[in-house]
């Protein structure tokens, strides 16, 4: 289905809640890697749904495309805000209570696009592996947005994450309003993953054992 105002459209994925409903949707965008398909994606989603939260996912253009390179920042943005409105017309919940966010690029780019829009009808940002810088370069920080961001936020983060640490994120995140709170995947990476090397106090995978998810999948349901 067209979501966008792209001639190439893209597809979303609902992700209804399968426990109690707590009233709130969120959509998340994915990395610049992978699309909604990816075992991350499919897997944070599911969880959401066994949670209560109807979870919406989708494509960016290029990954419809089957191209490997991502759009530039303007199109990822006018996407996101597209299929924000789309998804808004479809889902009470979102008209309720809506999140948005995603993982590493999918995270930034929902940040860009709150900060760009003070009237974005949205409760709040998740995001997973925020992208802080590239691997190896911190000086070419991907901060200077998030101060007009002005909404609550969530950031989850592994602390090996090459993309940013927690450590690297706090004194950021500390000048922000309101204060986002940052969650810590010990000895986590970009993607969670844990080093061997390290005993984690709690991790994602963990989580979601601990909260009976991890055999239990929601269905996805195509938007029409």
């Amino acid at each position: 289905m067209d979501l966008s105002s792209h001639p190439s459209g893209v597809t979303a994925l609902v992700y209804p809640a399968q426990a109690k409903s707590t009233g709130a949707a969120i959509i998340l965008g994915h990395g610049a890697g992978a699309g909604q398909q990816s075992t991350f994606m499919v897997g944070f989603a599911t969880a959401l749904a066994n949670r209560g939260v109807d979870a919406v996912t989708f494509n960016f253009p290029y990954i419809e495309q089957k191209r490997k390179i991502p759009d530039r920042g303007p199109v990822l943005e006018a996407c996101f805000q597209s299929v924000i409105e789309r998804i808004r017309g479809e889902l009470p919940s979102a008209r309720r209570a809506l999140f948005i966010g995603g993982k590493s690029m999918g995270g930034r780019i929902a940040t860009q696009a709150a900060a760009a829009d003070a009237f974005l009808p949205i409760t709040g940002l998740v995001l997973l592996g925020y992208p802080l810088h590239p691997p190896g370069k911190p000086d070419q920080l991907r901060d200077k947005h998030l101060p007009a961001v002005r909404r609550p936020m969530l950031f989850v983060q592994g602390t090996r994450d090459a993309f940013g640490t927690p450590a690297e994120l706090t004194p950021i995140l500390n000048l922000l309003a309101p204060r986002p709170t940052l969650h810590m995947i010990d000895g986590g990476d970009h993607s969670f993953k844990i080093s061997r090397r390290v005993k984690p106090r709690r991790s994602y995978s963990a989580t979601l054992r601990a909260e009976g998810h991890s055999n239990t999948r929601s269905t996805p349901s195509a938007l029409a």
